[in-house]
């Protein structure tokens, strides 16, 4: 490993040299004299390279290079050669060092092919390049939920950029995105009825699929990579350890849980039973390893094939606004209601933290005023309902 170069800083004469002469000290001219510019600035980065640039006056020089020496004190400094790479070349070179899943590399290279500002050098975005981006999303139109997880995407590509010194600041921060709904209000949780009329009317080897979306609140990808040998019988649990995401026709990628959130879920007795009679009927044999909802190539069910049973059963059921994602907020609001804490729901659902549980379902949650008019309704009603309270008004009936 080379040492480190010292990171020296200064402003030199190239027209004049100094030189002893019987002891002393004395300008001459030196080869440069009265060629290009005289004064020259220079530096060393973090990477231990020497930068330069030359000037007509020594003034500028010792500016430039004071502004040079400010950014790298107070963690500025962007390499020039660095500052002058495109965004879609930063992109390409930062995008083969990551480790990401298919899916992500999907999105992430969308990116890289439709932002319009693909050749723009990364010292000169402007806060303009996005602002006209969002607007031509807005047109196409894409959905705001859309718009912002793009945007999300390419913060993520000029925070790497920062990292790597080829970007000072994020030109992006304050560009507006069009307005999202709420979460309660975008939200929509089915009624006991329709999750009902869902299972009854699915085809038979996918009632259990919606099932598990409801009663144990599994995600669709994590339903369709669940085993035989992922459910205890006797402790009626389930194992949530891994999950199918599509890459193409017949292709399947089997990864863990989005955000890691491998987890036990207990299921109830009723649940327990109807994937005993799924393995009876539609899987059976000695693998435990075998798949509960089989797709092609010996994969499990992909997204494409779950959308469209779950269609079919909506169709069937005469319910069309739900998604299947609903039924994992069904599940949370009956925990929920039922008194769980936000770590239980936490778990449960398999959230990374239990501040994502609280973003998402918090409006669900009795608020104080709830609890007080629950607690005096029972007080009033246990005052009343006593034997003194019925024989005093006997008489006004």
């Amino acid at each position: 490993m080379s040492p480190r170069r010292n990171r020296r800083a200064g402003v030199e004469d190239l027209w004049w040299k100094t030189v002893k002469v019987d002891n002393k000290e004395t300008k001459v001219e030196s080869k440069l004299h009265g060629t290009g510019k005289r004064w020259r600035a220079r530096y060393v980065d973090d990477e231990s390279s020497e930068h330069t640039k030359r000037f007509d006056r020594k003034v500028d020089a010792q500016n430039w290079l004071n502004n040079i020496v400010t950014s790298q004190v107070t963690g500025n400094y962007i390499d020039p050669a660095r500052g002058q790479i495109t965004f879609r070349s930063f992109y390409a070179e930062w995008a083969s060092r990551q480790v990401w899943v298919h899916n992500t590399r999907r999105e992430m290279d969308r990116i890289d092919r439709t932002v319009p500002f693909g050749n723009v050098a990364m010292s000169d975005l402007r806060a303009s390049h996005f602002e006209t981006w969002v607007k031509k999303m807005q047109e196409q139109p894409l959905a705001p939920t859309t718009i912002k997880s793009r945007m999300m995407n390419v913060r993520a590509i000029l925070k790497a950029a920062i990292r790597d010194k080829a970007l000072a600041s994020d030109p992006s921060q304050g560009v507006k995105l069009p307005r999202t709904r709420r979460a309660e209000a975008a939200m929509v949780i089915p009624t006991s009825g329709q999750v009902g009329s869902l299972v009854a009317a699915a085809e038979e080897h996918f009632e259990l699929f919606i099932a598990l979306c409801a009663f144990a609140g599994v995600r669709s990808g994590e339903a369709s990579a669940l085993q035989v040998g992922d459910f205890d019988f006797l402790r009626r649990e389930i194992q949530v350890q891994r999950q199918a995401q599509r890459i193409r026709s017949g292709v399947v990628e089997i990864r863990p849980p989005k955000y890691g959130s491998e987890r036990v879920v207990s299921a109830p007795k009723e649940l327990i039973d109807m994937a005993a009679e799924h393995i009876r009927l539609h899987v059976p044999g000695d693998d435990p390893q075998r798949w509960m909802f089989p797709g092609l190539n010996d994969n499990p069910m992909e997204t494409n094939m779950v959308g469209t049973r779950w269609r079919k059963a909506k169709s069937a059921a005469g319910i069309s606004s739900l998604k299947m994602h609903s039924l994992r907020h069904y599940f949370a609001s009956g925990l929920i209601a039922a008194g769980c804490d936000v770590v239980t729901v936490q778990r449960a659902l398999g959230h990374s933290s239990a501040s994502v549980t609280l973003n998402t379902y918090s409006h669900l949650w009795p608020k104080a005023e709830d609890r007080t008019r629950k607690a005096a309704g029972d007080l009033l009603g246990e005052a009343l309902g006593s034997a003194a309270y019925s024989l005093r008004t006997e008489g006004l009936v």
